[in-house]
């Protein structure tokens, strides 16, 4: 027999349905959660790094043998304290990178912190042109073909965007600066500016190592567009790299936005496939993209080695492939360890940013 409570009296609290739960302890528990995630990750990516290193023995004996006498490499190796227990070096090592301590360069003598903070700024600068250039390509386009599926347009860019993430970073670049350096002339092909507007920004007070930025603090427009142009090729060639996953994500998810019932009814009331595409099918389609963020600012950071040799661009990419040629693993143990750590980083940012879009995420 079912009890109900008379008219005009409130039903037992025994009834009461349970208070849904409460947003906001989830999405605080989960961006929690994914921060501590974060040292694991960089410990074992330390880890990793560490132990790679010594694989071909101690970074003494790799960057100096066979230009020391076996005397004079025995006493470096021991300075260094390479002859000791490899569990010895690395415990010491971890202490060292939790004080900030990277150690010094075989190659130059160089602290490996200072390297960092000389040449990081110039990838940093690198990475956000290229990132510009993949939502500028992937966002609109992978719309266009999501609007003109299975049709000339869809095929003629779903082409395009699997020739641009197939094709290699280096032959890509090298490709840009010979249509638009050489045979147009349109373009600078080396470097992150020339040497009046290096001169100019570097001499700056405080200066932040980023180009475009510095110059638009100083009001220095004529700099702003002379890095504006040596950035436009090394942006592209890395950019297009994941304009075109980009784009075929936003495609994805957008053709499945467009079947939905809502669309259906927006459409079958008058409303403009233009209005469906960029309002309804706009913002389901960037969440993809934030997911797959973290990943892709893995691949530009690979690509930027390649991208950074191949423009002469002074970033860390560029003195990684220096210092691999001296065999100097000291520094590439830095650099990496630097790099993984913004990987580790940007993805505990990517996750939060996805979790503020869709909820979904948190659970």
């Amino acid at each position: 027999m079912t009890i109900t409570s008379p008219p005009g009296q409130e039903a037992s609290p025994l009834a009461t349905p349970k208070p849904a739960k409460q947003n906001g302890g989830g999405f605080l528990r989960y961006l929690i959660t994914r921060f501590l995630l974060i040292i694991p990750t960089v410990f074992i990516l330390i880890t990793v790094v560490f132990f790679l290193m010594r694989v071909t023995g101690d970074p003494i004996t790799a960057a100096m043998g066979g230009r020391l006498t076996p005397d004079q490499l025995a006493q470096r190796i021991h300075e260094a304290g390479y002859d000791r227990p490899i569990l010895i070096q690395y415990l010491e090592y971890l202490g060292q990178v939790f004080t900030g301590d990277l150690g010094r360069t075989l190659s130059d003598n160089r602290a490996v912190t200072e390297v960092l903070t000389t040449y990081g700024a110039a990838t940093v600068e690198l990475a956000i042109n290229a990132i510009l250039v993949a939502l500028i390509v992937g966002i609109p386009l992978g719309l266009v073909a999501a609007k003109f599926r299975d049709r000339y347009p869809d095929a003629i860019l779903r082409i395009l965007a699997i020739l641009s993430y197939a094709t290699p970073v280096f032959f890509a670049g090298l490709l840009l600066k010979l249509v638009f350096g050489v045979w147009l002339g349109w373009l600078p092909i080396s470097g992150r500016a020339d040497w009046q507007t290096e001169l100019a920004l570097t001499g700056l007070q405080s200066p932040s190592g980023i180009y475009w930025l510095d110059a638009l603090r100083s009001g220095n427009m004529g700099a702003f567009w002379n890095v504006t142009e040596h950035a436009i090729l090394p942006a592209l060639a890395l950019g297009l790299l994941t304009g075109g996953v980009f784009l075929r994500l936003v495609r994805t998810n957008a053709i499945g936005t467009l079947g939905r019932e809502y669309v259906e009814a927006g459409r079958s009331r008058g409303v403009s496939e233009f209005r469906l595409t960029t309002k309804h099918a706009y913002r389901p389609a960037l969440i993809p993209i934030i997911t797959v963020m973290g990943l892709q600012i893995a691949m530009l950071l690979g690509g930027a080695v390649l991208t950074e040799t191949t423009f002469e661009w002074a970033g860390l990419g560029f003195k990684l492939a220096e210092y691999l040629t001296a065999r100097d693993f000291v520094a590439v143990q830095g650099i990496v360890v630097l790099l993984a750590i913004i990987v580790a980083i940007t993805n505990f940012i990517v996750d939060v940013l996805a979790a503020l879009i869709d909820p979904r995420v948190r659970y």
